[in-house]
């Protein structure tokens, strides 16, 4: 292997890496958005029980909390072979895949089953329209996966 080869072997592997480092970036900054997706939509369930006198003081309590970012789900990362595979937390500690992120392409599948990604890329992190829109339209149910 010539020096020029290696030097070029070498740029490509930093590059790899770079984008590799996106992806997990992205990959958190969509978990920030699914959430937030997640206290809007519960501060608009709450919000239809104002007028009510008997619980109004419960979900006025309910949205004063969302407001503050206390809620009880979360989306937790877990890393394989090829995939991320991002998983919804509800209240009660039940877990189902949310998604999975191809690691090397930041393409976004939705889940076939809890081990593989069904076929056919949802979304792609590495695409800006693709990333501004998943920032801005993703919902915390997984429905903007079944839309494409």
């Amino acid at each position: 292997m010539t020096a020029i080869a290696f030097a070029d072997y070498a740029a490509q592997q930093e590059a790899r890496q770079t984008i590799a480092d996106n992806i997990v970036k992205y990959t958190y900054s969509l978990i920030e958005a699914l959430k937030h997706n997640y206290i809007q939509y519960s501060i608009r369930g709450h919000q239809k029980f104002l007028n009510d006198p008997e619980t109004k003081e419960y979900h006025q309590r309910k949205i004063d909390e969302l407001k503050n970012g206390e809620h009880s789900i979360d989306y937790v990362i877990e890393g394989g072979k090829k995939y991320h595979k991002v998983i919804f937390v509800d209240g009660g500690g039940s877990r189902s895949v949310h998604c999975f992120i191809d690691k090397k392409t930041g393409e976004i599948y939705k889940p076939s089953t809890w081990r593989s990604p069904a076929k056919g890329v949802r979304y792609d992190l590495r695409l800006i329209k693709d990333r501004e829109w998943l920032f801005e339209n993703a919902d915390w149910s997984g429905g903007y996966l079944y839309a494409r």
